[in-house]
């Protein structure tokens, strides 16, 4: 099966060469991107490992990053001596990364998954062990690590049913894949009973909980949360409505809302945060359709005026602190079909959350912050415009959500600690020294 893969692979980047060139030519920084993922790490990075103990942790794109986040922050405490290298896959991710986890000796582009460039950089990293998190599996690079006696386990671990049902069509291959991994540290019993039905080992399976209830990144102290409105010219308005994450098809049910919204109350402002910031100008354009002024936050050069009620956040790495400027929270990629995103930044801002018909990405997280009254799941672009005049009428409610979700966040810390505690065992049972 593994060559399947590996021919499958080498045509599928053989086809993305005139990408690739052209991406050399115009986009700024993926030179350095391709380098690494060749194999070419920064000479920083090499005298920073050199001869030293180093944990590998794999994190694809931003939502991984944030769980790896406090894990980082833990296993420098746990094991001082060692040195960590984070690696991604997205360009957001690395961006992210820099952002939040400046624990970290090294943040690096995943290799090509091929076996060639995949051996070399484990020979250049010589990592103690690997540790990937929620559902990176990359067939090579598993293989290669076993033939290498590295360890590998998986953390903060979740499969989606979407994911489920991709894995089923290639269950031996899986099954294959997962026999590399020696433990496997599951959010939750959801996630623990779909790897095991994948084949993974039930032996090798516990349920350890979601790191990112653990994430610190985004605390706003009150003094911080004064300085951002301010600097946002918010100070003095309310409603401030944060939609975060949103997809193409949510944004005219946001901008909707808001109309309605501002002819109830006229100071009220939105801070719009698409999923791809590379859309920030054609959301800031679309505002303008709905007889909206919008700016950038990219283009912003002083606090925005009263004239302009929408801003466009189209930077990396913001929207977890800036949820704290919310008094009332929707979170996209749930009224389109995409599955929803991360609900944990805002609940440990306190915040009301609502979301739309389609969460099934966090199908845990959503169901016990729904049952908690913490979370609440609107139909449509109507149903969310009646909840969101509902919240502002009733700030009693909106204020009830928010200690509903800090209750949640609270009860269920841990999981970091958790994870750290079953690395230590990994060592042990390998007599591995960090």
């Amino acid at each position: 099966m593994y060559w399947i893969y590996n021919v499958l692979l080498i045509i599928y980047w053989i086809g993305l060469i005139p990408v690739i060139l052209y991406r050399l030519a115009f986009e700024e920084g993926f030179y350095e991107r391709i380098k690494q993922s060749a194999g070419y790490m920064p000479a920083s990075l090499l005298k920073k490992i050199e001869g030293r103990r180093a944990i590998w942790v794999h994190a694809a794109s931003v939502g991984e990053i944030v769980a790896t986040s406090p894990l980082v922050k833990e296993v420098k405490k746990e094991f001082p001596e060692a040195v960590v290298v984070v690696s991604v896959v997205t360009a957001t991710g690395h961006a992210m990364a820099h952002r939040i986890i400046p624990e970290a000796e090294g943040i690096i582009f995943f290799p090509l998954d091929l076996p060639y460039l995949t051996r070399k950089i484990l020979h250049i990293i010589k990592p103690i062990t690997i540790l990937l998190v929620e559902t990176e599996i990359w067939p090579n690079f598993l293989r290669i690590a076993e033939s290498e006696k590295i360890p590998v386990m998986m953390v903060n671990g979740r499969i989606s049913d979407r994911s489920m049902k991709r894995y089923r069509y290639i269950s031996a291959f899986t099954k294959e894949m997962l026999s590399s991994i020696e433990r496997f540290c599951m959010q939750s019993s959801f996630d623990a009973d779909h790897i095991s039905r994948l084949g993974a080992d039930v032996k090798e399976i516990t349920v350890t909980g979601n790191m990112k209830y653990d994430q610190t990144y985004a605390t706003v102290t009150d003094e911080e949360k004064q300085m951002l409105l301010d600097e946002f010219g918010f100070g003095h308005n309310h409603p401030i409505i944060v939609a975060g994450s949103t997809h193409k098809g949510e944004e005219d049910a946001v901008f909707e809302t808001f109309k309605q919204v501002l002819e109830e109350y006229p100071q009220a402002r939105l801070l719009i945060a698409p999923r791809e910031i590379y859309r920030g100008h054609d959301v800031q354009a679309l505002a303008k359709k709905y007889g909206l002024s919008a700016i950038c936050r990219s283009d912003m050069i002083e606090p925005v005026h009263g004239a302009i009620p929408v801003v466009v956040l189209d930077t990396i790495g913001e929207l977890g602190r800036l949820y704290s400027l919310g008094d009332i929270i929707f979170v996209g990629g749930s009224l389109v079909k995409t599955g929803g995103h991360n609900i944990l930044e805002p609940a440990a801002h306190g915040k009301p959350i609502l979301v739309g018909p389609h969460m099934f990405n966090f199908k845990e997280i959503f169901n016990l912050l729904n049952s908690r009254n913490a979370c609440v799941q609107v139909k449509n672009q109507s149903a969310l415009t009646d909840m969101v005049l509902h919240l502002c009428k009733h700030p009693e409610l909106a204020e009830e959500m928010g200690r509903n979700c800090l209750n949640i966040i609270r009860e269920n810390r841990g999981a970091t600690r958790r994870n750290t505690k079953e690395l230590r065992q990994l060592f042990e049972s390998h007599h591995i020294i960090p």
